[in-house]
């Protein structure tokens, strides 16, 4: 794995050409219940794209900390981007990348509001750069949170600060994690949503969709040993497609 980081100019150019694919973790800056940081997406997303790069030996880019998060914009500590410029971040990255040449391009996204913006970017990236890419959403989330976590979900997609997005950061950033202050809270949600716009703090008051309570360290680590597997196996088949 190159780390883009930690290393020089000429180190990067000799990387592209070598045919090393950039991995860029796409988080956000956004509430997760009292006990989570606000970092919890960019941390998820840095420690899945970490483990993809490095099985495809591609180039690590430091991970972007903001998202389109609106949602959880009434909860202190929210910083949301709007989706224009979600997607204009994408596709700028990708020009750069474009213009070095780069055979391709995969984004790990870690927070759901960011995969409207960048579904969009990655459309106008593939049409107009004639860059390939890959948005990567947490492929296979529901199913490995059904085998491996203990609580239910709160249902409609919701995955936040619950059983598995604490375990996870557990496992990756345990010191940022106050468990203490950890509650469980399942939301009755209106019969409008998610159809029509609400936001979460309409729903929650803790900011938590499920119970996080049971979290642990070691389930962290094989629900992204699980992710891993999953996300792998779709980068390489795109790989697979590249040119070179």
């Amino acid at each position: 794995m190159t780390d883009a980081a930690r290393i020089s100019s000429p180190d990067f150019g000799a990387a592209l050409t070598a045919g090393a694919v950039p991995v860029l973790p796409f988080g956000a800056l956004e509430q997760h219940g009292p006990h989570l940081p606000l970092a919890t997406d960019t941390i998820m997303a840095d420690g899945l794209a970490r483990r993809i790069t490095e099985e495809i030996g591609g180039i690590l880019l430091p991970p972007l900390p903001y998202g389109q998060t609106s949602d959880n914009a009434g909860f202190a500590g929210t910083m949301t981007l709007a989706f224009d410029t979600v997607r204009a971040i994408a596709k700028d990255i990708a020009t750069a990348l474009k213009q070095q040449g780069a055979r391709g391009f995969v984004i790990v996204n870690g927070d759901f509001g960011n995969q409207a913006p960048l579904r969009q970017a990655a459309r106008e990236i593939s049409e107009h750069l004639d860059l390939p890419i890959l948005v990567v959403n947490y492929p296979g989330m529901a199913e490995i949170a059904a085998d491996l976590c203990t609580t239910e979900p709160a249902g409609l997609g919701l995955y936040h600060a619950e059983e598995f997005e604490t375990s996870l950061v557990l496992h990756l950033q345990p010191q940022d994690v106050r468990m203490e202050r950890a509650v469980a809270e399942y939301p009755d949600y209106p019969a409008t949503f998610p159809a029509v716009l609400t936001g979460l703090e309409k729903l929650s008051r803790s900011g938590v969709f499920g119970d996080p309570r049971p979290a642990t360290a070691d389930l962290g680590r094989r629900l992204l040993d699980r992710l891993t597997t999953e996300a792998v196996a779709l980068v390489n088949a795109f790989l697979a497609t590249l040119p070179g």
